[in-house]
């Protein structure tokens, strides 16, 4: 009782926790918070402890001496370091709200739909332990459909693609549930992945994920330009034969040709999606389609690919990259939406 009148005072929150990124969305405020999700940990005589989180960790990436070390508390999906995951929480979270006293917010975290228990467990601790005075849960295709403004509380079977950093969620939705969902081991991640192993077998060049990142952003596309080569972009990297630096031109061609593989996955996982669909629910998402959201969504032309691949109608999310985080804070102040979220 004291909790909820404390929360009263309190400035309630939805965490989007991505592999990537860490969105903070604050009722009535919107999203007041959208950070890499880095943590920079530095080692003394055998002890770690946080010596930078967000914006200023991924700075230092690829860039630290042997004391620091920074990494992704999550990866391809899951937490991969529980405890370090707790200590990135926390600080996003003490870095929005305005502590005060009888200040105890009440929040909504988006997770993974394949984290397990322990891991579900882990972030309500670790909100629970910043001040929070109860902690739900949303999964995270839940969040994207709810943000993306797809039916998902009528008996409407809807499709919605959130291709995030570490993985590609595919989910059938219908009255408030996850009819079916899968997960493909596919996103940003991997696809900058690859145009990194591209430039090296094809060009002997070795490139950083920061660089990768920036080809698939300029001239990013799922399928080859119809003119043959389409737009170029200058890279700067390591000569793997001379050891020396380097400037070579890519263009979208070799990009398409690079990022075959992760864009295969992706198919293969709607494909299988609309496999084991419910018939009835499969002919209303003949009717209303399929909805792309998630940063991957941007990669030039995966839209017609898909489309193409399934013969349905496939649409992007007005701001895909934000869908997910917008869709926990609807979650958070409609009460429509409370019977999609947990406690576990």
């Amino acid at each position: 009782m004291l909790n909820k009148l404390f929360s009263i005072f309190s400035q309630d929150m939805a965490i989007d926790l991505g592999t990537a990124n860490t969105l903070v969305y604050v009722r009535g405020e919107g999203i007041v918070l959208n950070e890499p999700s880095v943590v920079a940990l530095e080692t003394v005589e055998g002890r770690r402890s946080v010596k930078a989180v967000g914006n200023d960790a991924k700075m230092m990436m690829g860039k630290t001496p042997g004391t620091i070390e920074a990494i992704r508390p999550l990866s391809e999906g899951v937490i991969a370091d529980i405890d370090i995951a707790e200590k990135m929480i926390e600080h996003f979270i003490n870095k929005v709200h305005k502590r005060s006293f009888l200040s105890y917010p009440e929040i909504v975290i988006c997770v993974p739909s394949g984290s397990t228990k322990v891991e579900r467990r882990a972030i309500r601790d670790a909100a629970l332990n910043a001040g929070a005075s109860q902690v739900y849960l949303i999964d995270e295709p839940m969040a994207a459909a709810i943000g993306a403004g797809m039916p998902v509380t009528e008996p409407i079977g809807s499709m919605v693609v959130d291709i995030g950093g570490g993985t590609t969620e595919v989910a059938v939705l219908s009255l408030r549930g996850l009819a079916y969902t899968t997960s493909v081991r596919t996103g940003g991640d991997k696809m900058d992945d690859a145009i990194v192993n591209y430039v090296r077998r094809n060009h002997n060049l070795l490139i950083g994920d920061a660089t990768a990142e920036r080809i698939k952003a300029e001239i990013g596309t799922a399928k080859p330009p119809a003119e043959g080569v389409g737009m170029t972009l200058d890279i700067k990297g390591r000569d793997l034969m001379n050891g020396v630096p380097k400037e070579i031109t890519i263009n979208q061609a070799q990009v398409a040709e690079a990022l075959s593989e992760p864009v295969s996955q992706i198919i293969e996982g709607v494909r299988a999606a609309l496999e084991n669909t419910a018939p009835e629910l499969a002919a209303d998402i003949v009717d209303q389609g399929i909805v792309m959201t998630g940063g991957g969504a941007l990669l030039g032309q995966l839209d017609e690919v898909i489309r193409d691949a399934t013969g349905l109608p496939v649409t992007v999310a007005d701001d895909p990259l934000t869908c997910v985080a917008f869709g926990t804070g609807k979650a958070l102040e409609d009460p429509i939406y409370r019977g999609v979220l947990t406690t576990q």
